[in-house]
């Protein structure tokens, strides 16, 4: 499989992953319809369906257009979110197929919003598995919990997230990886990984580029909302288990104004 990146608004990503061998394409979140068009047409890719994480406006405000411009396409979203212009509802655990060798598998990754999916995509053998992760994981950081509870984004991350192959590659809905780098540093002051991800995502930054994928392996090293396992961290943010420190991780972010 083939992932591209497209940056679009301020800060969010669409993507499209393509079937090499058919150039069929699913893309997530297209909230520029047209620029979207316009880069799979660059590659020669034949979109088939839209994969939609949440029902926000920057991830699915494009699905009407999209459809305007690419009659007949499937637009898939969460069951329990109300996606604008979704033509087909995904549960926990569906499964869909694009060409020959895209397999994705949807999973229900709810705080962010009621009904966030994530979709893990896994290609020919001997590809790294991608999982397309919208708002409830970000690089160093998760979403605002705005529909859900700490124990939600808990299980979202902690445990369907992170039981994910440890390579996979980790693309998320937004770029705000120096400032969840430069957050997670108050929480782990010592953390070497967190210090040496945030040199490599300024260069990146300062260059023009993305710092996306991670992968989940990383996010288990750096990203402190995966990490709350530790004693050392429910320590630091004076917490007894796993989903109080998440809850008071989230409140310390939230209340950040680094």
């Amino acid at each position: 499989m083939k992932i591209f990146e497209i940056p679009c608004l301020e800060d969010n990503y669409s993507y499209l992953i393509i079937d090499e061998s058919t150039k069929e394409a699913a893309v997530v979140d297209p909230v520029e319809a047209e620029k979207v068009v316009e880069a799979a047409n660059q590659q020669g890719a034949i979109l088939k369906l839209v994969l939609t994480t949440h029902h926000h406006w920057d991830h699915a405000g494009g699905n009407d257009k999209i459809k305007q411009l690419l009659p007949g396409i499937k637009i898939y979203g969460g069951s329990l979110d109300n996606v604008r212009g979704c033509t087909h509802q995904l549960q926990n655990g569906d499964t869909l197929s694009v060409g020959s060798h895209l397999n994705i598998l949807a999973l229900h990754t709810p705080c962010h919003t009621k009904g966030h999916i994530s979709y893990y995509v896994t290609g020919k053998d001997g590809e790294d598995p991608a999982v397309f992760t919208g708002d409830t994981l970000f690089i160093a950081g998760c979403g605002k919990f705005f529909e859900g509870t700490a124990e939600q984004m808990y299980q979202s991350l902690c445990v369907t997230l992170g039981s994910l192959p440890k390579p996979t590659r980790v693309y998320c809905g937004h770029e705000y990886t120096v400032k969840n780098l430069q957050f997670a540093l108050t929480v782990e002051p010592k953390n070497a990984r967190i210090q040496q991800k945030l040199a490599w995502a300024n260069s990146q930054r300062q260059a023009g580029l993305a710092t996306i994928p991670s992968t989940i392996e990383e996010e288990m090293e750096t990203n402190p909302f995966m990490r709350v396992d530790l004693p050392e961290l429910q320590g630091s943010s004076g917490c007894q288990s796993p989903v109080e420190a998440l809850r008071e991780i989230r409140r310390m972010k939230d209340n950040w104004r680094g």
